[in-house]
């Protein structure tokens, strides 16, 4: 095997400008390995006596470039070529590192698509992969598998442009001290996600099944919420509903059919439900506590805890008309009727049993005092035709 040093390279080109041979450098072909004990410099810059540093392989002149020129001509096997270039060569071009795909059939010009460009002035750790594959942007130690660290909102951004025939949209997806956002961009740049530092666990939780939870984990519901000390509203509020427009209703539509009813405020002074194509209101309940309804009222409540239709029953304790009328003024309320006192509330199906008692006790008097009218008439008739 033959060695080649620099040492005889540079005497051999020295003795042939002694001797006056001139033309044209030709070609050196090498069909061996070259070792080369120090370090390399190649390009039309470099100069003898070269002042190498720490560096072993040195590309000097104004152009600088790394060709990979694959020739592979075998069906099935990669054929691209590739490029590893050091600034752009055109006036006021980029000073950059960049990897660049060449193509198949790569003729050492300029061009090639830049597949990973590094700019001048980055950052240090710009880009900063560790030894188990995390990634960093600006930082050495990322935490997690991409780790952007800044001193402002750190940011990605998903830019769709229109070369694709879809209309161009971007949106931000970011952080920082005041809150995670995501903002529409191309909509006038506005927040329309916002996460504020302190929101407690699972603030918004998305199950498995598409129940949605707030303050919740487990939603047994469509939409759950769970307030906590820290979350309940003024007035004890869980949910609010504001319309500054006007009108504010909760919609339930059952059927998905279209036919729905509305719950909610028709103003500051009335609370409504009304079913979708009535021309009023089904409920309306005043601020000041006045209710209207459109239709009946039927109360499955205890209407006759304290008899009702008992009355009619053989076995029924009927006071007399004396007894009633005793209790009556002595506790000065009907006696099957509850006080009624001032401004408290009233139990109207309870009150409403116990006046119908009330009222069936009163029809049996009077029947039973016809009867005795009756009586007392034959007994005035009789006289009469005496």
């Amino acid at each position: 095997m033959k060695r080649y040093d620099l040492a005889a390279g540079s005497a051999v080109l020295a003795l042939a400008l002694a001797t006056g041979i001139s033309g044209a450098r030709a070609d050196q072909v090498i069909p061996d390995d070259l070792i080369v004990q120090g370090s390399l410099c190649t390009g039309l810059s470099c100069v003898n006596g070269e002042s190498f540093g720490f560096a072993t392989i040195r590309l000097k002149e104004d152009n600088t470039r790394i060709d990979f020129t694959d020739t592979s001509s075998a069906a099935g096997f990669a054929t691209t070529d590739w490029r590893i270039q050091a600034n752009d060569s055109n006036s006021g071009g980029a000073n950059a590192l960049s990897f660049r795909s060449m193509g198949a059939t790569a003729t050492g010009a300029e061009g090639g698509t830049p597949i990973l460009t590094l700019t001048n002035g980055a950052p240090s750790n710009s880009v900063f992969v560790d030894s188990s594959g995390r990634v960093g942007l600006r930082t050495a130690t990322p935490v997690l598998d991409l780790h952007i660290n800044t001193s402002n909102t750190p940011a990605i951004r998903l830019e769709q442009n229109n070369s694709g025939g879809f209309t161009a949209q971007t949106w931000d997806v970011a952080g920082n001290e005041a809150n995670f956002f995501i903002r529409d961009v191309t909509g006038g740049s506005r927040l329309s996600f916002r996460i504020r530092p302190g929101a407690p666990t699972s603030s918004i939780d998305i199950a498995a099944t598409g129940r949605v939870g707030i303050n919740n984990a487990s939603p047994d519901a469509p939409m759950e919420i769970i307030a906590s000390a820290s979350t309940i509203g003024v007035g004890n509020a869980v949910l609010k509903l504001v319309n500054p427009a006007g009108p504010t209703a909760l919609q339930l539509d059952p059927s998905n059919d279209g036919t729905f009813w509305n719950v909610g405020a028709s103003s500051n002074t009335s609370f409504v439900i009304n079913r979708s194509g009535n021309p009023s209101p089904s409920f309306t309940l005043s601020n000041t506590g006045n209710l209207v309804i459109s239709g009946t009222i039927t109360t499955g409540g205890p209407t006759c805890g304290s008899g009702c239709d008992a009355v009619f029953n053989p076995d029924y304790r009927l006071l007399t008309i004396p007894e009633h009328a005793e209790m009556m003024w002595t506790d000065k309320r009907l006696p099957n009727v509850s006080p009624t006192k001032p401004y408290e509330p009233i139990n109207l199906s309870e009150r409403f049993g116990q006046m119908l008692n009330e009222l069936e006790t009163a029809h049996i008097y009077i029947e039973q005092l016809h009867g005795e009218v009756q009586s007392l008439n034959k007994r005035l008739s009789a006289l009469d035709n005496n």
